[in-house]
């Protein structure tokens, strides 16, 4: 028999999401759940508990939407119904909302696996409702400055909210992430390791935008063999037994999703995760060679006969990682454009001081037509002209406040048959898209 409160909660999170979006709105995406949890506060955890095999937590600071997406459509390929908060709404709300909107009138979900996106931040309040089968941990960089601690504090959260979990609960780490690691060591559940072992991807040198150098054990210096990301590498500590777990996976043997070493990762990630629930790696590798960027995340569009693909980058390591791809794309086609866009709204964080911790000077330094906007246009524009100091560089430098007219220029500058790449943080990411295809994302 279904009960009244839940019926009520769900009954009026969807009347909500049905007037929001008749009237133009929104997404509905965070509201509805909101709503709905005044009518029954434990709402996460009752609907959470109808998914058959289990619901799969996708955490960390960098490449959640990307994973997510590529798991989600591993799992289908495979034959299982599967749910995902696609929109991005990654905290409570958003959950509850996303497990609604997969509901009937009654409440009933029928899934196999949810895969919901999860803010690193919230993990502990998540887990307090719901018990999963799997917890993929990506990385943790530091991200918003305004928002969030250092990783070690999010880390120490996490240890101690999985602890209660059931022993059923799989962990998927990234052993190349030195506090994710010795997390993945220190739990008393089933943890498998994901990472890389190709040494021609190490970086000349360590990048400014590092977290985590320190072990986690001890607290002396890591010694590091090469450095694939940040941070993340071939690490052992000199001091005590620390080193880094031995990985599930030879990444050797895997092709990978778009471009970038980060994106590597986030192959492996699901990867291994899928793997871990019985899927041969033949529907893995196909899912691999035919997957499709979501919005934002090196997502390619066509205009004009010109190629433009857009690359989120929120913090210090993304943008860092998305330079490295340009850059390397750059030596094969040196015709390309590049626009940064800098916002500083609540989705960017509104301390904009970490982009004096990406290494732009390698971005200077390969030249060509820079384009640059956003509400902190003069900040990104600043750092930019600081890259300049004994470079040799023929970059061309153009700086506009208007962000449709930044766009018309970079256009403009751009070959037939050329790409621009576009940089933007993540609310600069949405008025891009809008101003491209003429609609919103959301």
């Amino acid at each position: 028999m279904v009960k009244f409160p839940l019926a009520l909660a769900v009954a009026t999170a969807k009347i909500v999401t049905g007037t929001v979006r008749l009237l133009g709105l929104g997404a509905a995406s965070v509201l509805p759940g909101a709503i709905a949890r005044r009518f029954h506060p434990r709402l996460l955890a009752v609907l959470s508990k109808q998914i058959k095999k289990g619901v799969i937590l996708v955490v960390g600071t960098n490449g959640k939407t990307t994973t997510s997406l590529l798991l989600k459509e591993i799992l289908q390929n495979d034959g299982y119904r599967v749910i995902h908060n696609s929109t991005g709404a990654n905290l409570i709300n958003g959950l509850v909302t996303c497990l609604i909107d997969n509901s009937n009138l009654w409440g009933k979900i029928e899934a196999d696996y949810a895969i919901l996106e999860v803010d690193e931040n919230v993990l502990p309040l998540v887990l307090r409702e719901c018990n999963p089968s799997h917890i993929l941990a990506l990385n943790l960089f530091r991200d918003q400055l305004d928002r969030y601690g250092e990783v070690d504090t999010i880390s120490y959260r996490w240890k101690e909210a999985i602890a209660p979990l059931s022993q059923a609960t799989t962990i998927v780490i990234n052993g190349d992430d030195p506090t994710l690691c010795y997390l993945g060591q220190n739990i008393d559940k089933k943890v498998l390791f994901f990472g890389l072992n190709e040494r021609d991807l190490y970086l000349e040198e360590i990048p400014h935008a590092v977290d985590s150098i320190y072990c986690p054990n001890c607290g002396h210096f890591l010694d590091y063999e090469g450095v694939y990301l940040s941070h993340l590498g071939d690490y052992d500590c000199p001091k005590c037994e620390f080193t880094k777990s031995k990985l599930n996976v030879n990444s050797q043997e895997w092709g990978q999703i778009l471009i970038g070493v980060y994106n590597k990762y986030n192959t492996l990630a699901a990867g291994l995760l899928a793997q871990s629930v019985g899927v041969e790696k033949e529907v893995i590798n196909q899912t691999i060679i035919n997957f499709k960027a979501a919005f934002g995340r090196a997502e390619e569009l066509t205009i004009n006969n010109k190629h433009i693909r857009i690359l989120l980058s929120k913090n210090p390591v993304g943008m860092n990682e998305t330079i490295r791809a340009v850059n390397d794309l750059k030596k094969i086609n040196p015709h390309c454009t590049t626009m940064m866009i800098l916002n500083d709204r609540t989705p960017d964080g509104t301390d904009v001081s970490w982009i004096w911790d990406v290494d732009t000077e390698k971005l200077v330094e390969s030249g060509g037509n820079i384009v640059v906007s956003g509400d902190r246009v003069y900040d990104m524009s600043l750092r930019l002209k600081y890259s300049l100091d004994n470079i040799d560089s023929d970059l061309n430098l153009i700086v506009k406040e208007n962000l449709p007219e930044a766009i018309e220029e970079a256009l403009k500058i751009t070959p037939e048959n050329q790409t621009l790449y576009i940089i933007p943080t993540y609310s600069a990411m949405l008025e891009v898209r809008k101003i491209l295809v003429g609609r919103s994302i959301l």
